[in-house]
């Protein structure tokens, strides 16, 4: 993925070192009504996913983990603020005990009608402490983020959305094809080049001993085990597949998903027209979230006016069979990196016939801007830091803007599928 900023030097350093020097506070679409069937509890976290967090609630109130709701997820090695609803249907919080866990903590409770969804958050603030570098780079940050605020920062969707071992999109791609072997196989095999506190475990799998995996996998690593446990009771490739939870086979479609649009985008970097828009592009408004087909008749002055305002972008595919589809030379981009990753329009159409619906498509901005940017350098306990914070829309990752600030290509944590104690 090119640069933005890369006639601006990078600071270097590194983050996440610890939790606390990574610091996200989710900013909420709409207050809760003080009444309703749902229990809305604002959630400081530390060290733990979100999906795993939703886990806990779900089990603190006895529920099923699909009656929890949430607007994003969150990275795991950080503290983070964020929203999660219960269903308790004529019940009040009053009712159960206080939650109380030693990586999580309740800053509030209030009622509401409906259930908290993805994308019920305006964005996120972040705060976060670039480590290994002296404080004194702090200028060098701001000129970076400075600019970022005026032209917007590409909006790569960071390495955590591919899992630790970066195949989480291998597995969307093989349950969209109905490859289970291919599923299978991506989440259990072995990665030598890659640092894996699992491999034993994965060795195990890879020869057949699926009842020394099962005891080698360690108890957070849950859709290995529900596959591993498929296949040890004898179960073929397909029904070991269905064992995999929802909301981990969803997220499994989103890495696939995402892995497809990042390639669209390094494109359009590559070719400097992410901040400009181009006969049958699709314009994202990041006001509202609408989206609309650019024509020919539609360049001009006041459309590039908006566009270096940042309030439109051009938009990139997170494909879905029905989702909004380029034209011209940008539509046959699109279709060709989808082509690229192995599955095609068809496959798509075919996938949401077989699973219903299981892979809802949409457009995404290309570039996402930067709002209430500041820097500064100092030093603690454990050294010399520089502290950036910013505002992001939802759906952006920090990674995207930090590696402007180092220029460094970091492995970010994973949001899925990694260890999680």
């Amino acid at each position: 993925m090119p640069f933005a900023t890369a006639d601006l030097p990078g600071i270097g350093g590194r983050i996440k070192e610890r939790p606390e020097d990574f610091f996200v506070d989710e900013q909420p679409l709409y207050q809760p009504a003080g009444e309703g069937e749902h229990v809305y509890l604002f959630i400081e976290k530390r060290g733990l996913s979100t999906l795993r967090a939703a886990r806990i609630v779900a089990r603190h109130f006895g529920v099923h983990v699909s009656a929890v709701g949430f607007a994003g997820l969150k990275d795991k090695r950080a503290v983070t603020r964020q929203v999660f609803s219960v269903h308790v249907p004529g019940k009040k919080p009053e009712d159960f005990p206080m939650l109380q866990h030693e990586h999580m903590g309740v800053l509030w409770v209030d009622l509401h009608h409906n259930k908290l969804r993805r994308g019920h958050l305006l964005g996120n603030r972040f705060s976060i402490k670039i480590r290994g570098v002296d404080m004194s780079k702090a200028p060098a940050a701001l000129r970076v983020l400075s600019r970022l605020e005026r032209s917007g920062v590409p909006n790569v969707i960071g390495e955590q959305r591919f899992g630790y071992l970066r195949r989480n999109h291998l597995v969307g791609r093989g349950l969209i094809l109905g490859d289970h072997g291919a599923v299978v196989r991506a989440v259990l095999d072995p990665d030598e080049s890659a640092a894996d506190t699992q491999a034993p475990a994965r060795r195990a799998a890879a020869a057949g001993e699926y009842a020394e995996a099962m005891e080698l996998f360690g108890k957070e690593m849950r859709t290995e085990r529900r596959v591993v446990g498929e296949l040890m009771r004898g179960a073929s490739p397909s029904r070991a597949v269905h064992a995999i939870e929802r909301s981990e086979a969803e997220f499994f479609l989103t890495a696939f998903q995402s892995a497809v649009f990042n390639r669209v985008l390094a494109e359009r970097m590559a070719a400097g027209t992410i901040g400009k828009l181009m006969e049958g592009d699709v314009a994202f408004k990041h006001d509202n979230r609408a989206c609309f087909d650019v024509r020919a008749e539609d360049l001009g002055p006041e459309l590039t006016a908006r566009l270096d305002r940042i309030e439109v972008s051009p938009s990139g595919p997170m494909w879905g069979a029905d989702m909004k589809r380029a034209a011209a030379g940008v539509g046959v981009t699109e279709e060709a990196a989808l082509a690229e990753s192995g599955v095609g329009v068809e496959a798509l159409r075919a996938f949401e016939v077989r699973r219903r619906g299981r892979l809802t498509g949409e457009r995404k901005p290309l570039r996402v801007p930067v709002m209430d940017a500041m820097v500064e350098g100092g030093v603690d306990e454990h050294g010399h830091y520089v502290r950036v914070a910013f505002d992001l829309p939802r759906g952006a990752f920090a990674t995207s803007v930090i590696r402007e600030i180092t220029k460094v290509e970091g492995r970010g944590e994973a949001e899925s599928g990694e260890p999680e104690e």
